[in-house]
């Protein structure tokens, strides 16, 4: 048997009987946090999942974590889906290259392209104004944040434009209207997250007369495994936090984003959304699933009505 062999385009038996049953995913930046929680999402709506990143069971990133591309893929596998753990550095064009055409060889589509690489955690300082900001972070905080998903579009969406009905979801922290509206945390931080809102406008614009649709998702306050780690709870004991910011109430797993990518992937209707910016509460509200305790908080808005108000926190009908 091949290599190519080993992985057949329409999975096993029990994928195909998911709303994704045959399709193929590509999930950029699926090591942790969200990128991991809608890779697993995918897999249990039954697509074949590719999840990339920097950090193997054999190789850290420098972000020195445990979490590893092949405990998302078997996750995604376990979830009922099929997990596909790929190494690579999306700031390296010949990596990505080499990463579509396998997924070309293996499957001979694509039909869902997440881009979520991020990797700038340690690299923007809260509230530092650009000139003490120290520039070489910011620079690569931009590099990681843009330019890789600049490169993986690059590559990638002749693939996905192959068969109409492609969706391609630009992942950032906050809203087309809040960020608009807001300063968010650093001129570098600020400018990624911005920027990679334009680029699903952009990319609505290039791909919407091509029968493909482009969007820009945010997660509402995600409990990532580095968010629960800075609170020093786990996802068991998160309502530990409170104590320390009560607003942690309205905050919600990184399953609950990718709830909102498997929905929309598996809608017919998707192309409405060509081209605008969404939350993951502003999608349960549409599509009906909820977070994995059976809420539906609605961040963005308790953000706007509550948060940004001065007002003390209750999550009593945002979640």
């Amino acid at each position: 048997m091949t290599h190519s062999q080993q992985h057949h385009p329409q999975g096993t038996p029990a994928q195909r009987q998911g709303p994704l049953g045959g399709k193929v995913a590509l999930v950029a930046g699926a090591t942790r946090g969200a990128g991991r929680g809608i890779a697993v999402e995918l897999g249990a709506a039954g697509a074949t999942v590719y999840v990339t990143g920097r950090t193997t069971r054999a190789r850290r990133s420098e972000y020195d974590r445990a979490e590893t591309i092949e405990e998302t893929a078997d996750l995604v596998t376990a979830a009922g889906g099929r997990g596909i753990a790929v190494p690579t550095d999306h700031l390296e064009q010949d990596q990505v290259r080499a990463l579509v055409e396998r997924v070309d060889a293996e499957q001979g589509r694509l039909d869902v392209l997440v881009n979520d690489i991020w990797g700038g955690e340690q690299l923007f300082a809260w509230d530092a104004p650009v000139w003490e900001h120290d520039l070489d972070k910011g620079l690569r905080l931009l590099r990681l944040a843009v330019e890789t998903h600049a490169v993986t579009s690059h590559f990638a969406l002749p693939l996905l434009l192959r068969h109409p009905g492609g969706l391609v979801v630009e992942m950032t922290d906050g809203t087309a209207e809040y960020n608009g509206a807001n300063y968010r945390n650093s001129f570098f931080y600020d400018l990624a997250k911005s920027s990679v809102l334009r680029m699903a406008f952009s990319l609505g614009h290039e791909l919407g007369p091509r029968g493909a649709t482009a969007l820009a998702l945010t997660p509402g306050w995600m409990r990532s495994e580095i968010m629960l780690d800075a609170f020093g709870v786990t996802e068991d004991t998160w309502r530990d936090a409170l104590g320390a910011e009560p607003h942690f109430a309205i905050s919600e797993t990184p399953r609950y984003v990718g709830r909102a990518v498997a929905a929309l992937a598996a809608d017919p209707d998707a192309r409405r959304y060509n081209g605008t910016s969404l939350s993951s509460g502003g999608l349960a509200q549409v599509y009906g699933f909820t977070d994995l305790d059976g809420s539906r908080p609605d961040a963005w808005r308790y953000v706007v009505e509550v948060q940004d108000t001065g007002k003390p926190a209750d999550v009593t009908s945002y979640r």
